[in-house]
């Protein structure tokens, strides 16, 4: 049954509807109509190869065809699947990256999808998928330049910066105040140039799947406070009012973060986003300013702000600070070295997590940044802790396990030996394996048979 209606007339909409449909099916994207119902009208053959269901597909729920992860191959949180919240909300979408995973085939297909929602009464909606495979390997290989440059000069930096050292020590150096000036700033050049091959690498170890995020579920408020609490030094040698749990100058006082709020977050990719973020803050704010961390639950997101009262960004550059290399130019950032890496890093880190981030500011009135990341419930963080803590213990359990050696000999005695002369084969030994009883205070081991299954990379199943 075709989607298109049809008329024997000539040059008429039945016409032009055959050849619409004509063209659909002939194009390599891949294109799904659903109604308001959320039930498939109409599947090509590109979408059909893409999702493995062919043409059973007609008449089922998109959701059961189209099955994604997202593009680091993790299960997507439920808000993080933009294609869901598109057709619930009726909101077109642009180029939402993510992994579908075929229904008769093991291969993945890394996809862009798109929703166009149709105007009038039926309340059609329209989703294009488009396999860009091709096109994340043409990055994959720029990616690779990059990062094998990128390590490679990083030694005849060290290399440099090894040798300005030892000519500013004066044990090992003797110059004037005039040759001391241009090697100081040689030296600094050459840490610059040093960060930026570092974050150079950073960056494309994510880009190019090298590096994946672990995620494990963490008390959000006390990482945050501990990663904080690490530029108290920084941000007092700055003279610099310095607050961790506040918003604004209204809740100024202290460390007074006191919400529980609980996330399923990579702890390593956390501490460079909040480095990047405070250092920013801190480099930024002039002497006299202020700068609040906090973090609160915002219903089902966990929403961390760093904010300060520095220069500011405008609003035609408030766009683009997330970009790869892009830096703000005028006179007050041009003092301030940079690699344009430290905010793209932090986009990066926080979407591979599940996570966005974004920026309000207003030139020479200060910034707030703000990271959103999937917040968990009480429930969702003790039965994720349980799986954590069993796993730990069956390591353990594992690591300390030894074979219980034999207490008879391996050799028979020679008045048993059938032949005088010949040695009698070794006596079998099974094995026995030592059960330690775990420590106390420790939660007991579950057997494996009724334990929780759960994804500690998403879900609990």
């Amino acid at each position: 049954m075709s989607l298109f209606n049809r008329s024997n007339g000539k040059n008429t909409n039945g016409e032009q509807s055959a050849l619409a449909e004509v063209a659909l099916r002939a194009i390599h994207d891949g294109v799904i109509i659903i109604d308001k119902s959320g039930v498939i009208k109409f599947i090509n053959p590109a979408a059909t190869n893409m999702t493995g269901f062919g043409n059973n597909a007609l008449g089922l729920d998109y959701g059961l065809v189209i099955k994604l992860e997202s593009k680091e191959g993790r299960e997507l949180f439920p808000n993080e699947n933009l294609l869901v919240n598109a057709i619930q909300s009726g909101q077109p979408l642009e180029s939402f990256q993510a992994t579908i995973i075929p229904a008769q085939s093991d291969k993945k297909i890394p996809v862009s999808i798109s929703v166009i929602p149709s105007e009038g009464f039926s309340q059609d909606k329209i989703i294009t998928i488009r396999n860009i495979a091709k096109e994340l390997e043409g990055e994959g290989e720029k990616t690779e330049f990059i990062s094998t440059a990128s390590h490679e000069m990083r030694t005849p930096v060290a290399t440099i910066d090894g040798y300005l050292s030892l000519c500013l020590n004066p044990k090992t150096a003797t110059i004037d105040a005039r040759a001391q000036g241009y090697l100081t700033a040689a030296q600094a050049a050459s840490k610059h140039l040093g960060k930026l091959f570092q974050d150079l690498l950073d960056v494309t170890k994510l880009d190019d799947g090298r590096i994946r995020p672990t995620l494990q579920p963490v008390d959000l408020v006390n990482l945050v406070r501990t990663i904080a609490n690490d530029h108290q030094e920084q941000a007092k040698n700055a003279k610099l009012a310095y607050t961790i749990g506040a918003d604004s100058p209204a809740s100024f006082g202290g460390n007074n973060l006191k919400q529980i709020v609980y996330g399923f977050v990579d702890v390593n990719f956390m501490r460079e986003i909040m480095d990047n973020l405070i250092d920013n803050a801190i480099k930024y704010t002039p002497e006299g300013g202020s700068i609040y961390v906090n973090v609160r639950g915002d219903g089902e997101r966990a929403l961390v702000n760093v904010t300060d009262t520095g220069i500011g960004i405008s609003a035609e550059d408030l766009g683009h600070v997330f970009q790869k290399f892009y830096r703000v130019d005028n006179s007050d950032t041009r003092t301030n070295g940079g690699t344009g890496l430290g905010l793209y890093l932090v986009k990066q880190r926080a979407e591979a997590m599940g996570g966005k981030v974004w920026a309000e500011s207003a030139f020479g009135e200060g910034s707030t940044f703000y990271v959103s990341l999937p917040r968990l419930s009480n429930d969702e963080y003790e039965k994720r802790m349980i799986a954590v803590r069993n796993l730990e213990m069956q390591k353990q359990v594992m690591a300390t396990a030894q074979p219980q050696l034999p207490s008879q000999p391996l050799m028979q005695p020679q008045s048993q030996l059938q032949s005088p002369g010949q040695p009698q084969p070794i006596t079998q030994v099974t094995p026995q394996i030592i059960q330690p009883t775990p420590p106390p205070g420790s939660p007991p081991i579950q057997s494996m048979s009724n334990q929780t299954n759960i994804n500690l990379n998403g879900g609990v199943k």
